[in-house]
């Protein structure tokens, strides 16, 4: 088990313009398996192709990193573009 593993709240922007949000320790290992692997990817994918990691924060722990994960999910599209837009500047 990680102990001091980095988590990492990531927000994928999809072939069809739609978000997901999850959680990992490699967000980028994490973007491939969702682009490539149909077993380890999230079953959201499926129907839509991920594009691109628009959003990246750190946590200092699994519990905030899925506490952060809900927040997120919890937000409006017009909330979670101004979160992707501000980490661009």
């Amino acid at each position: 088990m990680m102990m001091d593993a980095t988590w990492y709240i990531y927000m994928i922007l999809t072939k069809k313009n739609r978000l997901y949000t999850g959680i990992s320790t490699d967000p980028e290992r994490r973007f491939i398996e969702h682009l490539t692997d149909r077993k380890k990817g999230a079953k959201f994918f499926r129907s839509d192709e991920p594009v691109l990691i628009v959003h990246l924060e750190e946590a200092i722990s699994l519990s905030e990193a899925l506490k952060r994960e809900i927040a997120i999910k919890k937000l409006t599209r017009s909330q979670k573009e101004r979160l992707y837009v501000l980490s661009t500047v």
